[in-house]
């Protein structure tokens, strides 16, 4: 009998048995150390970061590769709202995807076509030579993919706001997350991620995701910040990054003893 193997559970999966939030950070680096030391940190999720960060498809295989030892969930921000590039995502072993500057229902359900198979899709057909299905190891997976892929949308505007429950109303749209930080610069509030109108927006859409019946989640360096958002609901939340923690305690070296 051929050797099989079963993939990891989705993000979807995962969100949908916690008993609390979930609590991850990014890895921009695109370091396989820095992504090990991140999925051996005890946080529940890391996000690998494609769109603002160097980290293309051949790297994103390695991360993954690199946390597949560890019980941390692994979710890739793909660059854009692309069924090309989403389709290579999917095929290099990404099970957990996160397509960035969703605007409205009819994008949401764009992404949702690019990662199923026909007829309910449009991803290319190229899983028995890829990672995605183990290299055919995993049994029937053409037949089980989509139960195996989690998508999360991202709303990053003041459109997406608005358009916040029409777009997590989309069937296939596991979860969405807030960007606060494009958020902040659609309303024109460029660098203002904290204030009061930005947070009061990103709170209206965790009310419409929820009466979806989906999970929201946000970004939220700011630590105060980001219990107000879990106070709130959140069901998960990125608190750091990998450059941004390598950067504070460098400098902070640097302000210790050369000051």
């Amino acid at each position: 009998m051929p050797f099989r193997v079963e993939l990891p559970d989705s993000f979807a999966r995962t969100l949908d048995g916690a008993d609390r939030p979930l609590v991850g950070m990014w890895v921009c680096s695109g370091s396989p150390v820095a992504a090990e030391i991140a999925g051996c940190s005890g946080l529940d999720w890391v996000l690998l970061d494609g769109e603002h960060s160097p980290i293309g498809l051949e790297t994103t295989a390695s991360l993954l590769r690199a946390l597949a030892a560890y019980p941390t969930t692994p979710m890739v921000r793909v660059p854009s709202l692309d069924t090309v590039l989403i389709k290579q995502f999917l095929d290099l072993g990404a099970q957990n995807l996160l397509v960035p500057m969703i605007d409205t229902a009819e994008e949401a359900r764009q992404a949702v076509a690019a990662v199923r198979y026909p007829a309910r899709g449009v991803r290319g057909v190229g899983s028995a030579l890829a990672r995605a299905s183990r290299w055919g190891a995993v049994d029937g997976y053409l037949g089980r993919a989509e139960d195996t892929v989690s998508l999360t949308v991202q709303i990053e505007s003041s459109t997406a706001v608005e358009n916040a429950a029409e777009i997590a109303a989309v069937d296939g749209v596991d979860a969405v997350f807030v960007g606060p930080s494009d958020l902040a610069a659609s309303m024109g509030m460029l660098g203002q991620q904290t204030h009061p109108d930005v947070t009061a927006s990103v709170l209206s859409v965790f009310d419409a995701v929820r009466a979806a019946g989906k999970k929201a989640g946000v970004n939220a360096f700011d630590h105060d910040q980001a219990r107000k958002y879990l106070d709130a609901g959140a069901s998960f939340v990125l608190v750091g990054a990998d450059v941004q923690l390598l950067t504070q305690a460098s400098r902070g070296l640097a302000e210790k003893f050369l000051a």
